[in-house]
């Protein structure tokens, strides 16, 4: 990866780069954890942000203990018919008014450092479109939580910041992040005007994320690694990507995607990133470890086998 180191968490060049920070937060599903979700927004220590919440469900008292938190600085609205994950995604970006936002997951946390440290980042860094900050991953009860997939990514893939901030970019970090994805999507801050000009795929539903930080790359755009821990990411069984993992159908996804990447980074001139998107070695692994929690579904065993050890659906 080509990398650049910058100046340790919280240091910038003396220009406040990042005004109000926009954090939109697509919801679906738990009231409970969607609540200390927007909690954890109103615990920021800097008050620099402005919550938009767009509620894909129908779920009773939901508008209204919107409107008895009192804050004008957290914006509320319902969809009159469900969007869909990618839908919704879509929507929240079309409501990004400042020039960077997060897509903070509705079952996950941000810590009260957050906006400060994505701020310091964003100044220090300004001509990035992706900042990582730091991450903690939780359990559906909020305790420290990892898996086998977590820990290949961090101590395979990862970068190892050694307290620093990193810049990265081009076929490098394309190839790394092909091989094993270990951004947390949620947790990101996105510079609003080429997310907007690119958006999420409507044909992926828990890939997307991946597609659009390619192409990022891939169009020259930098990514910052902030070293500095600043959100509390949710792995539980629930989540949409897990339900459809087990059942395989995450894969028939990933190897529509992989495929179509590796053609078009081949002819970008990108060969050691299309042989990464080719074996995808990292998500293979990942079937694997899925194994166990699929031995009552034959089909979906057969699925995960096959993906596992050929790459193909």
């Amino acid at each position: 990866m080509t990398a650049v180191r910058n100046p340790g968490p919280g240091a910038s060049d003396g220009t406040d780069r990042l005004g109000t920070l926009d954090i939109m937060l697509p919801h679906y599903g738990d009231t409970g954890l969607m609540q200390a979700a927007v909690r954890s927004v109103l615990e920021q220590t800097d008050e620099n942000w402005r919550l938009t919440v767009v509620d894909d469900g129908k779920e009773e008292g939901v508008p209204e203990w919107f409107a008895s938190l009192g804050d004008d600085r957290v914006h509320y609205q319902r969809n009159e018919t469900n969007l869909g994950i990618t839908g919704n995604f879509a929507k929240c970006v079309d409501l990004v008014e400042s020039t960077h936002f997060s897509m903070l997951g509705s079952d996950d946390l941000l810590l009260p450092n957050y906006v400060a440290t994505m701020r310091a980042a964003v100044s220090a860094v300004p001509d990035a479109a992706i900042y990582q900050p730091g991450v903690q991953v939780i359990d559906e009860h909020g305790k420290p939580s990892t898996s086998l997939g977590d820990e290949v990514k961090k101590r395979l893939y990862a970068p190892k910041t050694g307290g620093r901030r990193l810049v990265l970019s081009g076929e490098p970090l394309a190839s790394n992040l092909l091989g094993g994805n270990w951004l947390y999507f949620p947790s990101i801050v996105w510079r609003a005007d080429v997310v907007k000009e690119i958006g999420f795929r409507k044909d992926l539903s828990v890939i997307q994320d991946l597609a659009l930080i390619i192409e990022l790359i891939r169009r020259g755009e930098k990514l910052v690694v902030e070293p500095a821990t600043a959100f509390r990411y949710r792995r539980h069984s629930g989540s949409l990507s897990s339900s459809e993992a087990v059942s395989g159908a995450r894969f028939g996804e990933a190897v529509r995607f992989f495929q179509e990447v590796a053609a078009e980074l081949d002819a970008h001139g990108w060969p050691k990133a299309a042989r990464a998107a080719r074996l995808h070695l990292s998500m293979r692994l990942h079937a694997l470890t899925l194994l166990p929690g699929a031995l009552r579904r034959p089909d979906a065993v057969r699925t995960l086998l096959r993906y596992a050890l050929t790459g193909s659906r």
